[in-house]
């Protein structure tokens, strides 16, 4: 990931809608620009279930769109919920001087996203063209529970019990995702 102002030829940038690459290596060199990460891990103390959150945020000055990371940042980090928030701040100037609040099109988010990510999660949209802010909330459509478990594979889990931590951490995703505790009881 080059995230820079100068030099880079111009047709090799595009900011069309469409997925950025996936690389195999990443190098950052920032100009004008800044990438935070900000780590959240918790336990729950009931139900034996752990999350781990991590806020992203990536500012460029210039004509690289972020936009065109997120494809390695899912792939990195295999998420079970994503939320995207991309906003346009401030304007930049033409040759001529003209002001430009944005310089690119965009519909969605998700038209950035490759075609494997798009398949795995289930996406809404929030978007406020007006002030070029646009939201893309995502959540894992299905999931291998041997990747949630520790120290024991599932086939040494009863099928019952299984069945119960599956709907556990449907559960926990659904919280996470719609931002708010569900009812008991309450089916997912």
């Amino acid at each position: 990931m080059l995230i820079s102002e100068e030099p880079i030829e111009s047709d090799q940038l595009s900011n069309t809608e469409s997925p950025g690459p996936l690389p195999e290596a990443v190098v950052c060199h920032l100009d004008k620009s800044h990438i935070t990460v900000h780590t959240y891990p918790e336990s729950h103390p009931d139900n034996g279930i752990s999350t781990f959150r991590a806020d992203i945020d990536v500012s460029t000055c210039g004509r690289i769109s972020p936009l065109k990371a997120l494809n390695y940042l899912i792939h990195s980090f295999e998420s079970d919920i994503v939320t995207i928030d991309y906003r346009v701040r401030g304007f930049t100037r033409d040759v001529a001087g003209k002001k430009h609040f944005i310089d690119h099109q965009i519909n969605s988010i998700q038209n950035y996203l490759s075609k494997d990510t798009r398949e795995r999660y289930q996406m809404i949209d929030v978007n406020v063209y007006q002030e070029h802010i646009f939201h893309t909330k995502m959540i894992l459509k299905d999931f291998e529970l041997n990747n949630y478990l520790f120290s024991v594979d599932k086939q040494d889990v009863p099928p019952r019990e299984q069945a119960e931590i599956e709907r556990r951490l449907r559960r926990e995703m659904a919280e996470i995702f719609y931002g708010e505790n569900l009812r008991k009881g309450l089916r997912i």
